[in-house]
């Protein structure tokens, strides 16, 4: 007997729908990955578009994760392929580093430098040291509601406060791709909205392409398109 396939749903509710058209910036073909006898992630195909907004939908142990990972390069798969703007996700070639950003496992955090210092370290690697920089990242804190946070410690904010400061040193890079595992984490009904308005409108406005694995229906509302697993 043959696995399970994953289902693809390309604009079902939510997104804009209508006709797909230009080059996927990141595919799933066959997809798979498996352990001995147990399948973490069933055959899975679908294409994400630029500027498209995808979300990762199924239980608990369905593969969500494993598919972020694969697509990050740091999960190999069993059959298949996933790629990142027709090459194989691969973590050793800088062009997927620069291509690819993501919040699938913790980041880690520097203890003796304030949330605002993280966030314009982060630019500052991508874009240089320039007064646009530091504004890029000022900015982001500000739509994240982080402004008064931004002289904190890490170890100093809520749980939730924390997941916004991640997805603020994830966001704050250029990337033509962004892999979120369970954004919502954390975050009351407000903050969600708000993350879901500010990733869509990324999506849109600089063409990035999203794929997020969620449980959340404020964010599986938005999407342009679902890929269903288990």
């Amino acid at each position: 007997m043959g696995l399970p396939h994953a289902q693809a749903v390309p604009g079902d509710a939510g997104g804009p729908g209508g006709e797909v058209t230009g080059v996927p910036v990141i595919a799933a073909d066959g997809a798979t990955v498996t352990l001995g006898d147990t399948t973490l992630l069933a055959p899975t195909t679908f294409a994400v578009r630029p500027g498209e907004f995808w979300c990762v939908t199924g239980g608990n142990g369905s593969g969500k994760t494993t598919l972020l990972r694969a697509f990050l390069g740091s999960r190999r798969l069993t059959a298949g392929s996933c790629s990142v703007r027709g090459e194989a996700a691969d973590l050793a070639k800088p062009s997927h580093r620069r291509s690819v950003a993501s919040l699938v496992d913790t980041i880690p955090f520097a203890r003796d430098m304030t949330l605002r210092e993280q966030v314009t370290l982060v630019a500052a690697s991508w874009y240089g040291n320039a007064p646009k920089t530091a504004e890029r990242a000022g900015q982001l804190i500000e739509r994240l509601g982080l402004s008064s946070l931004g002289e904190r410690f890490p170890h100093q904010v809520s749980s939730g406060q924390l997941q916004l400061f991640s997805l603020s040193l994830t966001l704050v890079r250029p990337a033509d791709v962004v892999l979120l595992d369970e954004p919502e984490r954390h975050l009351d009904s407000d903050r969600v909205e708000l993350v879901a308005t500010l990733l869509t409108e990324r999506a849109k406005e600089e063409g990035t392409a999203f794929l997020v694995a969620t449980h959340e229906a404020a964010l599986v509302h938005v999407r342009d398109g679902r890929v269903e697993l288990g």
